[in-house]
């Protein structure tokens, strides 16, 4: 029995998700260039009895997707402001053009085999930006406040407001939540097909969906770092429906 093994004995789907590019420090004496993830990704793809594959941000890495069941499409540094036709703002920063190239390819091919997608902060910004919709790169200037993200480091809570009628809200099964946040960019424009699902107090989009795909949600917030497995086991479900349709 894999160690993962999922409900009722069947093989787990397995997800892939998307990884940083990143300098790194471990062992006491290691430090180069690494590939990573915080390990709450990890832990919530397991939890729900998915096996969750790492793929870095290299090029050619989205050749992966034919032998996934799922994608998750992690947070991360900024999307390249050239991609939604936009200059750079002075507050902009952590832009890896390969990791921005590699994603939207892998969310390209997960799209063409009608694999289910999540997208999580970063992830839920490219779910736009794919489609043509832009981001507000520095979100305190337009809502005069850091209540997305207060403090370095640390995923403050704010409240969410769901639309009853949404796929989120029924993933969820609730429409009002105190959700972990840690972005300073967000959705403006809404690309084509993608449509608006929950919002915080202050107008900030907080959740999309395709209007086209019932397979493809995301979330502004980090559902890794809070205690609802809702998305991860929506995500594990769909994966494995499609696994098993061959």
């Amino acid at each position: 029995m894999l160690p993962n093994q999922s409900r009722g004995g069947a093989v787990p789907p397995v997800i892939g998700i998307s990884t940083y590019a990143e300098q790194a420090r471990w062992g006491g004496v290691w430090d180069m260039a690494a590939a990573l993830l915080p390990h709450a990704y990890v832990d919530s793809v397991a939890a729900s009895g998915a096996v969750p594959v790492l793929l870095p941000p290299v090029t050619g890495a989205a050749g992966a997707v034919e032998r996934l069941d799922g994608l998750l499409l992690a947070g991360g540094g900024d999307i390249a402001p050239d991609r939604y036709g936009q200059g750079a703002d002075e507050h902009t920063a952590g832009v890896q053009g390969v990791r921005d190239s590699v994603e939207s390819d892998l969310l390209a091919g997960a799209l063409a085999r009608g694999m289910p997608v999540l997208g999580v902060c970063r992830g839920m910004q490219l779910l736009n930006v794919a489609r043509g919709g832009t981001l507000h790169q520095h979100l305190p200037d337009v809502v005069g406040h850091d209540g997305h993200r207060r403090r370095p480091g640390v995923f403050d809570g704010h409240p969410v407001t769901v639309d009853a009628d949404s796929r989120v809200a029924r993933i969820l099964g609730r429409t009002r939540l105190e959700v972990p946040a840690y972005h300073h960019q967000a959705v403006a424009g809404l690309g084509g097909g993608v449509v608006a699902a929950a919002w915080a107090d202050d107008g900030t989009v907080e959740a999309v969906e395709y209007a086209d795909d019932d397979g493809v949600v995301g979330v502004q917030w980090h559902p890794e770092m809070g205690e609802d497995p809702s998305l991860f086991d929506w995500l594990t479900e769909r994966a494995a429906a499609f696994r098993d349709k061959g």
